[in-house]
């Protein structure tokens, strides 16, 4: 069976873009493939984390991936500090990738703004370490967001080159993108030209994954709209970010496509939509809710599921990881 590897960062205060753009497609992907889930912890602290909200923060991500259907029984869900392969092989492909190619990624240019200099060593080594995520695995598959295809290239790259650098073809994998759904960027529910996101200052742009039946139907009535009605078709839409964005909610929400939620919903007011889009982001939400809420009272079984886990990952990672020293030159007992 192809195997596929996704991780998240914990970054707390999970919201619906996180779901719709990951999670649910995780949730899907159990079907088809084996999987591996990883809590990618390293990668958060490329910038600074309090230990404690990190550690929280990595406990809340795994419950809220279980709560959303994760099957850590029959697929591995892990926290990637956890499992050494990930940091030992980042640094053999630290010695692999070049500095041009690291150079041209535009998200740690994106990241690290006008203050490049004083950015972490880690956040500019990032895409080393997402190599080494994937590859530790020999995974087949990734799901990525637009904002990830450079990396996942960058990935490709390196065991191309590691393969050809050691003479051993076919030793590592070319990882191939998975880009699922409909919803893969969830914007703002204030400004429908940015993304949703938990660092945006209003709690009413964003519908986050704890919020009860009452704080959602409020942000969904307060969203941004304009004072047209729904067009019919999807070419409707153009220039209206904010109406896309919550006909592209409702859509996937539903297992829909745009083109059909608007010929159901073409020509009504946001006024009647509004009431529709709740009930539907309540019915779906709330059950996730309710089981998060459950899963972040119960440290225990949150740290056991890793923990088993991290021993899953450590039994396919470590034979992978020793055939790379032998193959490197590396001399191991």
């Amino acid at each position: 069976m192809e195997r596929v590897f996704s991780g998240a960062q914990p970054t707390g205060n999970l919201h619906l873009g996180n779901y719709l753009g990951a999670i649910r497609n995780w949730v899907a992907l159990q079907k088809d493939f084996e999987c591996i889930f990883c809590v990618v912890d390293m990668h958060a602290i490329t910038v600074w984390q309090d230990p404690k909200e990190l550690r929280s923060n990595i406990r809340e991500l795994a419950a809220s991936m279980i709560a959303s259907g994760i099957d850590p029984e029959k697929h591995v869900l892990f926290n990637q500090s956890q499992v050494s392969a990930h940091a030992e092989l980042a640094w053999i492909f630290n010695c692999v990738a070049r500095i041009g190619w690291l150079n041209r990624m535009t998200q740690f240019k994106e990241k690290a703004g006008k203050h490049r200099e004083n950015a972490s060593l880690g956040l500019y080594a990032y895409p080393s370490l997402m190599a080494a995520d994937i590859l530790a695995y020999k995974a087949t598959h990734v799901p990525v967001g637009e904002d990830q295809k450079q990396h996942l290239e960058l990935a490709r790259d390196i065991a191309l080159k590691f393969n050809n650098d050691y003479e051993v073809e076919g030793f590592f994998p070319q990882p191939e993108p998975l880009i699922l759904g409909p919803a893969t960027r969830v914007m703002s529910l204030r400004d429908g030209s940015k993304k949703m996101s938990k660092s945006d200052p209003s709690e009413m742009a964003r519908i986050n994954m704890t919020d009860d039946a009452d704080t959602l139907a409020k942000k969904i009535r307060k969203a941004k709209t304009d004072p047209e009605p729904l067009p019919s078709e999807a070419a409707g839409l153009e220039g209206r970010p904010e109406a896309k964005n919550l006909i592209t909610i409702f859509a996937a929400l539903t297992n829909s496509t745009v083109d059909k939620v608007l010929s159901e919903h073409g020509g009504t007011q946001f006024s009647g939509f509004k009431q529709s889009l709740t009930d539907v982001v309540v019915t779906n939400l709330a059950p996730i809710t309710e089981e998060m809420a459950r899963l972040n009272n119960d440290n225990a079984y949150i740290d056991a599921v890793l923990a088993k886990g991290a021993e899953r990952a450590n039994a396919i990672a470590q034979p992978i990881l020793r055939d790379v020293k032998e193959t490197v030159g590396f001399l191991n007992s």
